[in-house]
């Protein structure tokens, strides 16, 4: 029995299904997980029909979800199951080759950047913000420290670490792009710089194409050092579609308004070019589907491509206990969005770098075709 493509009907719906339902494990099970952290996690990797997506397994949703996986061999494989009733094979991937090295100061490559999907490295250069360590103004979505409590990560990646790390990943295991991003550490630049000097040392060590990722600095002068940096795409993650929104969820990055955003994408189109410029969008927290689909309008005029995930709780958070969103809710933000993005000509395939590229956090490219 095999499972449907993800460029079905049925393909889109099973991942969008799992994303926003999760999946059943067992406790040992092998294979690339991420727990904490910047951005999404509680997350593991696994393949179907080829196609390698994240999928919710360490939240409270998941334990309760209709889909299991099987104990899966010795070479990753086992079988998706749905309410008891076998669907076909998936794979748990192997962690890759580059997580069993060390730098020369002893510190695991793992803990400086991990793999995400099939070919993306990425990693969170500076693992604090300015915002995290008071809930009055922090991401109640956001887990940035607790992978450093944890031991899973160090607080500052440098230069030379990361561009060490950068070129074992593609000589040993194919990475094809990379994302660098960033808890915030000031409210100038917030964080451009860093990023910058990442950036540079990065693209000198391999030819390996990079996303940067941080909120708008105050001087749009950043977005053109980032691209001479060696930046190859830029996000800047509005995580809401609405201003209310915004503020209730993530009080302090509210406080940078939704129309700034606009203005600094407005910039960072004419430097990094059309559908080079992303914001991650998480659908659940509280927007309307229509709130979400008239930003995305608007985004996609301006030559931004939103990328809409299902917000996955983690644990450890405030918003630990709140529901994502249903798979209907996501079809019915996907399926429209996936129609703008083809009308617009704006594919996920074409962006040279980062989290759009990657696809492995949402099933959106799915609804491009």
């Amino acid at each position: 029995m095999t499972v449907p493509t993800l460029g079905t009907l049925s393909g889109r719906k099973l991942v969008t299904d799992l994303q926003s339902l999760g999946l059943q494990i067992g406790e040992d099970t092998a294979g690339i997980a991420r727990k904490g952290g910047a951005g999404p996690s509680d997350h593991k990797t696994i393949t179907i029909a080829g196609q390698t997506v994240m999928v919710p397994v360490y939240t409270s949703g998941a334990r309760r979800s209709p889909f299991l996986a099987s104990p899966p061999d010795q070479h990753g494989a086992s079988t998706l199951v749905r309410d008891g009733q076998p669907l076909g094979a998936i794979h748990f991937p192997a962690a890759p080759r580059f997580y069993g090295l060390t730098t020369a100061d002893g510190v695991p490559y793992w803990k400086i950047a991990l793999l995400h999907g099939r070919d993306t490295l990425a990693t969170t250069v500076h693992q604090t913000c300015i915002r995290y360590v008071d809930r009055r103004t922090s991401c109640q979505f956001c887990a940035i420290g607790q992978s450093l409590e944890a031991d899973r990560t160090i607080a500052y990646k440098t230069p030379a670490q990361l561009a060490e790390v950068a070129k074992a990943a593609v000589e040993l295991d194919g990475v094809r792009d990379m994302v660098l991003t960033t808890g915030t550490p000031n409210v100038i630049d917030r964080g451009a710089a860093l990023l910058a000097e990442s950036a540079r040392a990065i693209r000198a060590a391999i030819d390996l194409p990079l996303q940067v990722q941080c909120e708008p600095p105050r001087d749009h002068d950043w977005f053109q050092r980032l691209r001479d940096a060696g930046a190859d795409s830029l996000g800047m993650h509005l995580e809401a579609a609405t201003q209310a929104v915004r503020e209730k969820i993530m009080p302090g990055k509210a406080t940078v308004s939704v129309d700034r955003y606009m203005d600094a994408f407005a910039s960072a189109v004419l430097i990094f070019g059309r559908g080079q410029v992303n914001t991650y969008i998480l659908a659940g927290l509280g927007d309307s589907a229509e709130d979400i689909l008239a930003l995305a309008e608007r985004l996609i005029a301006l030559g931004v491509y939103p990328f809409v995930v299902p917000f996955v709780p983690i644990s450890g958070t405030p918003l630990e206990n709140h529901a994502p969103p249903s798979p209907d809710f996501m079809k019915s933000v996907l399926a429209p969005l996936g129609r703008m993005l083809r009308d617009a000509n704006m594919k996920s395939t074409d962006i040279r770098a980062g989290c759009g590229r990657c696809g492995a956090c949402s099933s959106l490219s799915a609804y491009e075709h």
